[in-house]
C-alpha cells in the first residue's frame, strides 16, 4: 500500500528534462495514482501536446493531461492564485492527497487543494537542472533530456546525389567530424534483398516500403544520437526521385510525405568525380541527368542546400562550414511567459505555477 492515493505533479516541461523525471518517479513510487498536468503558455514555442506526449511516453502509468494557462504568476497574490486554480482543478479527476514539487509554491498549492506538500529536492539538489538552463543551451544539456525529447530536437543533415558521387563517403565523414551518428540508405539494402534482386522490375509499393524504413531508421537514430545533429545518407525526397528513375512519375502521396519530413539542410555531392561501377549501379551515362534532376528539385524546395565538389577533404570542409551555418540557432527555444514578463515588465510570472 502506497502512502498516498492520488498525487499531483505539474509543470510546463519546457522542455521535459531529468529533473522532471525525478519528480514524477518519486510521485509514482509514493502514490496509487499520479496526475501530471502539463501547463503551457501561448507564447511558448514547443507545442503543448508535444510536451504532453513526451511525458506520456516516459511515464505510461501516470495520467497526463494538458491545458493552456496564460494567467500571470505572483506567488504572493491571492488574485493570481485564484486565476490559476480553475485550470489546475479542471484537469483533476478527483481529490488530491499530495502535491509533488521542488519549489516553494508547493505549500500554497497543496493548501488550496487540501493536500499535503511533498517537497522533492532530487531535481534541484541531487541534479540541479532547470528548464531555463536547457532553453539557454540545449546542446550543453543533451544528457539531461529523455529520448523522445532528444528526437524532437535532433536536426537532420541529409547527403544525397546521383550514383557514384560519394554521398555515403561524405555522410560517414561528416558524422565523424560532428561527433554524431549517421543513417545509412535503406534502399541500397533493399535493392539487394528484394525478390528478383537487381534484375526484377521495380514496383511503386517497394518505394513506399523504402520510405517507411528510411524514416523509421532516422527516428530511431535521433533518439540515440550523442549530439543534436544527425547525418543521413539519403531521405524521403531522394527516395521519391529514385522512384521517378526506376518506376516513373511518383504518386502525390510520396511527394506529400517527403514535404512533411524536411531536414535542416541538404548536401548534394557533385558528379565531377570518376564513376565507379560496384555491380549495383546503372552506369555513368545516366549519372549526369540524374544529378540535374536532384539540382532542379532541391532548387524548387525551401530547405537550404549546397552542392559540394572536390576531394573528400575539400567536400568535408565545405559541408562542415555549411552545417555550422545552418545549425546556428536551430535549437533555439523561445522564452517562457515569465521570461518575457521580466524582460518587458508588462506581466509577471511564467504562465502557470510550475517547475521550469
Amino acid at each position: 500500500m502506497r502512502e498516498f492515493a492520488h498525487g499531483l505533479v505539474l509543470g510546463k516541461f519546457y522542455p521535459f528534462h531529468s529533473g522532471h523525471q525525478a519528480l514524477i518517479r518519486q510521485a509514482l513510487r509514493e502514490c496509487e495514482q499520479v496526475t501530471v498536468e502539463v501547463l503551457g503558455a501561448s507564447v511558448e514555442t514547443i507545442p503543448l501536446e508535444v510536451r504532453a506526449d513526451w511525458v506520456r511516453e516516459e511515464h505510461p502509468t501516470a495520467r497526463v493531461v494538458a491545458a493552456m494557462d496564460d494567467a500571470p504568476v505572483d506567488f504572493a497574490s491571492a488574485a493570481a492564485w485564484d486565476a490559476h486554480m480553475p485550470v489546475i482543478e479542471e484537469l483533476l479527476e478527483g481529490p488530491v492527497d499530495a502535491v509533488f514539487t521542488s519549489d516553494e509554491y508547493g505549500a500554497e498549492l497543496a493548501r488550496r487543494l487540501g493536500a499535503r506538500w511533498r517537497r522533492v529536492d532530487a531535481g534541484r539538489v541531487g541534479n540541479p537542472i532547470s528548464g531555463t538552463a536547457v532553453r539557454r543551451d540545449v546542446a550543453a544539456h543533451w544528457h539531461e533530456l529523455p529520448a523522445p525529447v532528444r528526437a524532437w530536437f535532433t536536426r537532420r543533415i541529409v547527403v544525397l546525389g546521383a550514383e557514384s558521387t560519394g554521398s555515403t563517403t561524405l555522410a560517414e565523414a561528416l558524422a565523424d567530424a560532428l561527433g554524431t551518428v549517421w543513417v545509412p540508405e535503406y534502399g541500397r539494402e533493399h535493392s539487394v534483398t528484394r525478390d528478383g534482386g537487381l534484375d526484377a522490375p521495380w514496383r511503386s509499393d517497394e518505394f513506399d516500403l523504402i520510405l517507411d524504413r528510411q524514416i523509421a531508421l532516422e527516428a530511431a537514430a535521433a533518439r540515440r544520437a550523442p549530439r543534436p545533429e544527425l547525418v543521413c545518407d539519403t531521405d524521403a525526397l531522394a527516395t521519391v526521385l529514385w522512384h521517378e528513375r526506376y518506376v516513373g512519375e511518383a504518386p502525390q502521396r510520396m511527394w506529400d510525405r517527403a514535404m512533411r519530413h524536411p531536414p535542416l539542410a541538404y548536401l548534394l555531392t557533385g558528379d565531377e568525380i570518376p564513376f565507379v561501377q560496384d555491380g549495383t549501379r546503372d552506369g555513368e551515362h545516366l549519372r549526369h541527368a540524374m544529378q540535374q534532376r536532384f539540382r532542379a528539385v532541391l532548387a524548387a524546395q525551401p530547405v537550404p542546400w549546397l552542392e559540394v565538389r572536390g576531394t573528400v577533404a575539400e567536400r568535408l570542409a565545405q559541408a562542415l562550414a555549411f552545417a555550422a551555418e545552418q545549425l546556428a540557432g536551430a535549437l533555439a527555444v523561445g522564452p517562457s511567459l515569465e521570461e518575457l514578463g521580466a524582460a518587458h515588465d508588462d506581466t509577471r510570472g511564467d504562465g502557470c505555477l510550475q517547475q521550469a
